[in-house]
C-alpha cells in the first residue's frame, strides 16, 4: 500500500492542488495529513483519497470535523492512531513537543508522522519511524512524502 504524508497547507489551494498532482502521479491510496489544514476547502480538493487527519494549531475552532465524515475523511482530532497493513501509526502535528517526544519514545508506534516544523525529516527513534513530510506552504523547499507499507520506505518528494 503506499499512502501520502502532507502537513501545513494553511487553506492555500494552488500549493495544496501540487501536492494532489503529486500524488496522483505516485499512485497514493490513502492521505495522511499532519495538521495546519487552514480551510475547508483543502478537505475538499483532496477528496480522490480517503484522507486521515489531525488538527493543527491553525486548526482550532474550524469545523473541520463536521465536514470530514460526509467526505470520507477521518478527523482525529489533535492525537491519531492507525493501522495499515500491520503497522501501528500514530499522527499528530507536533505542536504539543511533549507529546510528540512521548509518541517517538514509548515503543507503541511503528511510525510517527508530525509536521510543523515545515522541515521534511525521517529517521528512527528507538525502533520507531519518526516522520515529517515538510510543508506545503510557508517553507524554503515545499515538500510531501510517499509511504510505501509494510515496508516503510519513505520518499520525500519536493513540490515544483
Amino acid at each position: 500500500m503506499r499512502i501520502g504524508v502532507l502537513s501545513d497547507t494553511h487553506g492555500d489551494l494552488y500549493e495544496t492542488a501540487q501536492a494532489v498532482r503529486v500524488f496522483e502521479s505516485l499512485g497514493a491510496e490513502l492521505l495522511i495529513h499532519c495538521g495546519d489544514i487552514g480551510s475547508l476547502d483543502v478537505l475538499s480538493a483532496l477528496s480522490s483519497w480517503p484522507v486521515h487527519f489531525v488538527l493543527g494549531n491553525v486548526d482550532r475552532g474550524m469545523r473541520l470535523a463536521a465536514v470530514a465524515l460526509p467526505a470520507g475523511h477521518v478527523c482525529h482530532d489533535r492525537f491519531g492512531t492507525l493501522t495499515l497493513e500491520g503497522k501501528a501509526i500514530a499522527v499528530l502535528h507536533g505542536d504539543d513537543e511533549t507529546r510528540l517526544r512521548e509518541a517517538m519514545r514509548c515503543r507503541q508506534w511503528d511510525m510517527v508522522c508530525c509536521g510543523h516544523t515545515h522541515s521534511p525529516a525521517s529517521r528512527y527513534e528507538g525502533g520507531t519511524l519518526v516522520l515529517n513530510p515538510g510543508a506545503v506552504t510557508r517553507a524554503h523547499q515545499r515538500s510531501v512524502a510517499i509511504v510505501d507499507l509494510p515496508s516503510l520506505d519513505v520518499t520525500h518528494v519536493p513540490l515544483p
